[in-house]
């Protein structure tokens, strides 16, 4: 991440680091054009208004070099900067202020295109977002909206440790939700629809005064 501005760099490096996405910060132009010509990233975030050179230089320039994605992540967000970014290489534009997790979205997204094997599927377990459908060894499964969202956001994360409270900020179909009890309520018809034992759940597990993991071992 190419980030002169310290707070939002450290914010969103812990925010991406809780998903499993380890982070380096560049706070400036020179210091991530060298870290770039030193170190293999898979992703680049990358600010536009920076001190010693401007990002859309730096994209241009990294552009020539490599085919690595490169999100762009500005307060810049009149039309014209957007269609300069594209042009200059950009595979996204995420105009500030926005939610980390609409950035986490937007990674993941990218890195399931370029590398089909990124986690998309907890097997037996597979989205499908076309269809907006989860299956489970091949069979679709009939979920609602808010189950559709838990099951999707849970498959993403991977294993991570996901408290009531994440899923009450992070999903909108749930969101306004009076109860932090109605996302076990949820999680109980989840479990049933998935064939996930109750007493034993193999799939869905729940982490005593934390929340639940998705898991598959």
């Amino acid at each position: 991440m190419i980030e002169d501005d310290s707070e939002l760099a450290e914010l969103l490096q812990m925010r991406l680091y809780k998903d499993g996405i380890n982070v380096t910060v560049a706070p400036s132009a020179l210091e991530g054009l060298r870290l770039f010509q030193t170190t293999l990233f898979d992703l680049l975030i990358l600010d536009l208004s920076l001190p010693q050179m401007d990002g859309m230089e730096i994209c241009r320039l990294i552009r020539q070099e490599s085919t690595i994605p490169i999100i762009i992540s500005s307060a810049r967000s009149d039309i014209r900067d957007k269609m300069m970014g594209f042009s200059r290489g950009a595979d996204d534009y995420l105009p500030k202020p926005y939610d980390p997790q609409e950035l986490i979205f937007r990674i993941n997204a990218i890195m399931r295109r370029l590398h089909p094997q990124f986690p998309n599927t907890l097997a037996p377990f597979e989205i499908d977002e076309n269809r907006h459908e989860i299956s489970r060894n091949k069979q679709p499964l009939r979920l609602t909206q808010a189950e559709y969202d838990i099951v999707a956001y849970m498959i993403h994360k991977d294993g991570f440790v996901i408290s009531r409270e994440e899923l009450l900020l992070n999903i909108g179909s749930i969101r306004y939700e009076s109860s932090l009890k109605s996302i076990d309520v949820i999680i109980g018809r989840i479990r049933q629809k998935i064939g996930d034992d109750p007493k034993n759940p193999r799939y869905i597990r729940s982490v005593r005064g934390v929340g639940y993991k998705f898991v598959n071992e």
